[in-house]
């Protein structure tokens, strides 16, 4: 019997050995029997190889006319290193594709995570109360899009990223509980809560059909149980999560 060759992959036996660490890390601290305190950093565009683990949608890729790109901005004298999530929203329909019906939006991603010697990687937010973005945002109706193991495959939990301050850095607090099952953009019923012990990926959706063009900055995304006084310097939390609404 050989090993598939996802297991043999140059980067297999350290994507291991960080899982290792992280799991040895959590049982030294005991944070599997107590509330954590550190952050779990999920996603960090200060590292420019995160790019590489993402990828950009948009409704071009069944014939419409959306543009969506997910590009790297280094440090600079007044920002820290972030990526860019940027195009231009269009709902005009394709002409010689009469079975779609509607177009207009733009969406990114992390890619489903490689695999390590303790299988699939998942991400557990299960200990952790929120869901925390650094972000600069335009102030478009920007959706945050998670998906999980679900028995329905094509499930997404969704929740508005509600800015306070468009054109300016903020940290942007969600719950977990607050986010509402979807599929193909409808909500589903009835809800169950989100898997949190089995977060496949997180993204980011602009689904407003609004046309014209967007621009989002994120800097990272990480699970929190609340923010540290470094992170509360950084610019004034704001716990989003209204009531359960998408709109």
């Amino acid at each position: 019997m050989r090993p598939s060759s996802q297991y043999l992959a140059p980067g297999f036996f350290k994507r291991s050995l960080d899982e290792f660490k992280r799991l040895s890390n959590i049982a030294l601290k005991q944070e599997g029997i107590r509330t954590p305190t550190s952050p779990y950093h999920l996603i960090d565009f200060s590292d420019p190889s995160t790019i590489e683990i993402c990828k950009s949608m948009s409704d071009a890729d069944i014939g419409g006319f959306s543009k969506s790109s997910l590009d790297y901005i280094p440090e600079s004298s007044s920002e820290s290193a972030h990526a860019r999530f940027h195009g231009s929203i269009s709902i005009e329909l394709p002409r010689n594709n009469p079975q779609v019906q509607r177009t207009g939006y733009a969406a990114w991603r992390n890619h489903d995570r490689a695999a390590t010697i303790f299988g699939k990687s998942l991400w557990n937010v299960d200990p952790y109360t929120y869901l925390a973005l650094r972000i600069k945002s335009d102030g478009r109706k920007y959706l945050v899009n998670i998906q999980t193991e679900s028995i329905v495959y094509t499930d997404i939990h969704q929740h508005r990223l509600f800015a306070q301050r468009p054109g300016e850095w903020e940290t942007v607090l969600i719950k977990w509980r607050e986010f509402v099952r979807t599929n193909y953009g409808t909500v589903v019923e009835p809800q169950t809560e989100i898997l949190t012990q089995k977060v496949r990926t997180i993204g980011v959706g602009l689904t407003d059909r609004v046309p014209g063009p967007f621009n989002l900055a994120i800097n990272r995304i990480w699970a929190c149980n609340g923010l540290s006084d470094a992170e509360k310097v950084e610019g004034d939390a704001r716990d989003s999560f209204p009531e359960k609404k998408l709109a």
